[in-house]
């Protein structure tokens, strides 16, 4: 998962700081690398590097990211690299002068690469399927480009730039939300045919002037001044030009859409609203209808009280607490400096990392029957860990419950989930997980639930991606030979392996 961030604001007006200012709102997309790259006076101007986007960026960078137009990336890598070389935003010189930020994962990478290797005849730097984007963007568009002016800088028109999405389109398979900047032309941004990966645009006036603003999630744009217009539709494509003026086009064949269900559980800003979906009220939801289920099963539960696992599990546990008319408690302080043990790769530092990450209050678990919500349960790591932190601090029972069904398949379109043979779920049943992590009892939501529960809002989607609770893929096309390739990127052996030692490209480098 990652976070993409583009501007286009008024001509004169360095956006540099809004770029910063909107990447530090999408921190918890990806905290491996992050990078900017504006333009001005025809050049692109780039920093990117591994680290949190406050460790990346000094005074000295900020200064020389000049310019109206920009875009921005944070980043986690979804096969195990954390090489700095496959920091974002990446950039071709041909044509126009192209360069690319995106969010999700292709699932047709390796059929891509020898296309662009053996027809089209381009170099790959890295092994990230974000660049692979990139060429074939650069291809439909060279591809469509044919007048030449006088002094040999190629013409550029709306057909042809809403032409090569669509050829990108027809292309590519996978989740893909992208933002691209076109030298001395524009922004643009598009979005996958079944809008896996969300995308919000905005806008505000200032001085007469119309700014722009493309995000990964509605809190990037309202947190800095900007008004949501809407979501990039599925399969939409939208065009700023230099002067600030928006075209839109749908370019793709239309099919079902289908955004990741994994952004409302657990990925997602709850302030943040995506595909018309307030994640605040759709993790309300899910509390509700577990509770409810567990009063179904349960009605004369002796639980005394709902504790959350911070943080994405406290607004499902604040209603399961209210639904099942017990207390809310808040049982663990969490250190605030400690990465997400999700995003870690090698189960020893993840192991590690969640003791490190919260400590739990005595008080509120002496002598208690707690009821235990996080939202969702991959490993098993961090759930046994904390369960086990609540007996030692006294606890009479601890319950679990995951705000998610149980997480049984890989996800492809761009989440760093483990290999399958990792996931505490993998052909166990929820008695065996229960005594695997050492609860009491344990709870799950269904995935029926969880869907109607999500599908919330005046026009909320039809369908969403669940591939990795139900092993079905909204693309169509992954096969066992795809995810055998999948296991062998993603486990932790193959990440205990991987390389961070390669070389940041920085257009602006002073040795930092």
């Amino acid at each position: 998962m990652c976070g993409i961030f583009g501007i286009v604001g008024r001509t004169g007006v360095h956006v540099n700081q809004l770029i910063y200012d909107g990447l530090t709102v999408l921190q918890h997309r990806g905290q491996d690398a992050a990078g900017i790259m504006t333009e001005a006076d025809g050049q692109f101007r780039l920093r990117k590097s591994n680290g949190l986007v406050s460790d990346i960026f000094y005074t000295r960078h900020m200064r020389r990211l000049q310019g109206h137009i920009g875009i921005g990336h944070v980043r986690y890598p979804t096969a195990g690299s954390s090489s700095r070389a496959e920091a974002q935003p990446f950039y071709v010189n041909s044509p126009y002068g192209l360069s690319l930020a995106h969010n999700g994962n292709l699932t047709n990478a390796a059929e891509l690469k020898t296309l662009l290797t053996d027809r089209h005849h381009r170099h790959m730097n890295t092994s990230s399927d974000s660049e692979l984007l990139l060429n074939m963007l650069a291809v439909e568009l060279d591809q469509r480009t044919t007048n030449m002016s006088i002094d040999g800088q190629p013409h550029l028109d709306i057909e042809t730039v809403f032409g090569a999405v669509q050829g990108v389109h027809e292309a590519v398979i996978g989740s893909y939300a992208c933002v691209s900047m076109l030298s001395g032309y524009g922004l643009l941004a598009f979005r996958d045919p079944h809008g896996i990966r969300p995308m919000v645009f905005g806008k505000r006036e200032i001085d007469g002037c119309t700014e722009w603003v493309v995000a990964s999630e509605s809190v990037a744009i309202t947190a800095l001044g900007f008004e949501v217009v809407r979501d990039v539709a599925p399969g939409e494509a939208i065009f700023i030009s230099n002067s600030g003026h928006m075209f839109n086009r749908q370019c793709a064949e239309p099919v079902e859409a289908a955004p990741c269900v994994f952004e409302y559980v657990y990925f997602a800003r709850p302030d943040s609203v995506i595909d018309g979906i307030s994640v605040y009220n759709a993790r309300l939801s899910q509390g509700k209808r577990l509770a409810e289920r567990i009063l179904e099963a349960w009605p004369d539960h002796d639980i005394d009280a709902v504790i959350p696992v911070p943080d994405s599990g406290r607004i499902a546990a604040l209603q399961m607490a209210e639904t099942l008319q017990v207390d809310y408690r808040e049982g663990f302080v969490k250190n605030r400096y400690v990465g997400r043990t999700f995003i870690m790769p090698g189960q020893a530092l993840r192991e590690k990392s969640v003791r490190r990450k919260l400590n739990a209050i005595e008080h509120e678990f002496s002598g208690k029957n707690i009821l235990l919500v996080d939202d969702s349960i991959v490993r098993g790591t961090t759930s046994a860990q904390i369960i086990e932190m609540a007996r030692d601090v006294g606890a009479a029972k601890v319950y679990f419950a995951s705000a998610a069904p149980p997480v049984r398949y890989p996800n492809v379109y761009g989440i760093d989930m483990p290999a399958i043979t990792e996931f505490i779920a993998n052909g166990k049943t929820i008695e065996e997980i229960n005594t695997i992590i050492g609860s009491d009892r344990l709870f799950y939501q269904s995935l029926e639930d969880l869907v109607e529960a999500t599908t919330i809002g005046p026009k909320p989607p039809t369908r969403f991606d669940t591939s990795c609770f139900s092993g079905e893929y909204v693309t169509g096309d992954i096969d066992e030979a795809y995810l055998e390739r999948l296991f062998n990127s993603r486990n932790d052996a193959a990440k205990h392996g991987s390389s961070e030692d390669d070389e940041v490209i920085d257009m602006h480098n002073d040795g930092s």
